[in-house]
């Protein structure tokens, strides 16, 4: 069982930067595969970013690369996404996941509750 925490979500001016974070309690951490997923109201859910169990592997969206930067801390059991550029169509429920092997499905074996990432233009 892997239990996750997200935090870091708010309100932002478009233009402006947001550190998400995610907080795991699991003794394995560093053998699942973390992702970043995000829902708007009415639309489906999103890949955003996904990070390999190492950190060295990394793969995004086309629509934040260049913008976000995700990464993990296994020492601390934490996966970190840092949004800068950030555009009102950012706007959204971000989620962390938790699998084994990384994909850019919503098919994760567990999800936190999600944090609040709103953009004002």
């Amino acid at each position: 069982q892997v239990h996750l925490v997200e935090s870091g979500g708010g309100l932002v001016q478009a233009g402006g930067s947001l550190r998400l974070s995610c907080a795991a309690s699991t003794h394995t951490f560093s053998d699942y595969g973390l992702a970043w997923f995000r829902q708007a109201p009415g639309k489906e859910r999103e890949f955003v970013a996904a990070i390999g169990r190492r950190g060295v592997f990394t793969n995004y969206a086309d629509s934040v690369k260049e913008r976000f930067i995700i990464s993990r801390d296994n020492a601390k059991n934490m996966v970190y996404l840092q949004m800068d550029s950030l555009k009102p169509e950012d706007t959204a429920m971000y989620y962390c996941g938790a699998r084994l092997y990384i994909s850019d499905y919503p098919e994760y074996d567990y999800w936190g509750q999600g944090t609040q990432v709103t953009v004002s233009s």
